[in-house]
């Protein structure tokens, strides 16, 4: 019976701790609202990137907002950030199984958006 257990609680633990099934990074799509091109350079405390608009990147996932500062080839601007968000259905299980410390520390639990218009003035 004990053995039963101990097997029992050690799969829940490798199946619902984000840290384990979650990638470091997430699929994030940009654009800007006047539909032109241009680059970004996107940060939070975890990396920094400077990408081109319009496009798809690998962010790291990170518990503090996705911080954008743009500029499109015709030198308009624009600035601003992504909040970060919580998975929820992967937060429940970390909760329940190691109190969410692994996941803390990770932060693999955190998501951005995946498609984000970055406003133009």
């Amino acid at each position: 019976m004990l053995k039963t257990f101990i097997a029992i609680l050690s799969l829940a633990a490798l199946v619902s701790c984000a840290s384990i099934v979650n990638d470091p990074t997430v699929p994030v799509t940009l654009s800007f609202s006047d539909g032109s091109s241009g680059n970004c350079k996107l940060t939070n405390k975890r990396a920094a990137y400077n990408v081109e608009v319009p496009g798809t990147n690998m962010i790291r996932r990170s518990d503090d907002p996705l911080r954008y500062d743009c500029v499109t080839n015709s030198g308009k601007k624009g600035y601003g950030s992504i909040p970060s968000e919580i998975e929820g259905a992967k937060l429940a299980g970390s909760v329940l199984i190691d109190f969410g410390i692994t996941d803390s520390i990770t932060d693999k639990h955190r998501t951005y958006t995946p498609n984000f218009v970055v406003p133009i003035k």
